[in-house]
């Protein structure tokens, strides 16, 4: 039975994990032989569960960081006004660097972010996201490593909220609107 709010699993705990370990699979494949320290870098705040879960099937070494970047606030529609809340720590120049995110919709403030990474001069940059949904794509993206397509819902769950709300889910639910 899905949470109050939700009408329906989208994805199961199981099928994450299942998600999960294959795209640790093929990162670690990917970075195996590279010359060139990895950063792996999450998208705050949505990315966090995945993202922890995602680096300890990644089986070569890395560091971590994370930025926070807002354009939704309580709505379920971005504004498309991108707004650096948080930055990162660490330089990337020169590094590997792999962006994860929970979910690319039409890409505008995916695609905004890594024009701005792309000039901090990385070695390499690619791109991981657990959810994808090429229906809404209105600027194109070059996602590396894809855990689902899926289809134009709003989703919440594992680390995806609406109003702050869900993230603790332990799957990925279907949003039913508001409750109260």
């Amino acid at each position: 039975m899905p949470e109050q709010g939700l009408s329906g699993v989208l994805l199961s705990q199981e099928e994450i994990a299942e998600i999960v370990t294959r795209l640790g699979r093929e990162i670690t494949e990917c970075y195996r032989d590279s010359d060139k320290e990895l950063i792996v870098i999450g998208l705050l705040r949505g990315s966090f569960i995945f993202m922890a879960d995602l680096v300890r099937e990644i089986k070569c070494p890395m560091v971590t960081d994370f930025m926070t970047i807002s354009s939704y606030g309580d709505s379920t529609i971005s504004s498309g006004d991108v707004k650096v809340v948080m930055d990162l720590d660490e330089s990337i120049s020169d590094r590997d660097v792999l962006m994860v995110e929970d979910i690319i919709d039409t890409g505008n403030t995916f695609s905004k972010v890594v024009r701005m990474l792309e000039n901090r001069s990385p070695a390499s940059l690619r791109i991981c996201t657990l959810l994808n949904k090429p229906s809404r794509r209105k600027v194109a993206v070059n996602i590396d490593f894809c855990g689902l397509d899926i289809p134009d819902e709003f989703v919440c769950g594992y680390g995806l909220d609406y109003a702050q709300k869900y993230r603790n889910v332990p799957y990925v639910g279907i949003y039913g609107g508001p409750t109260d």
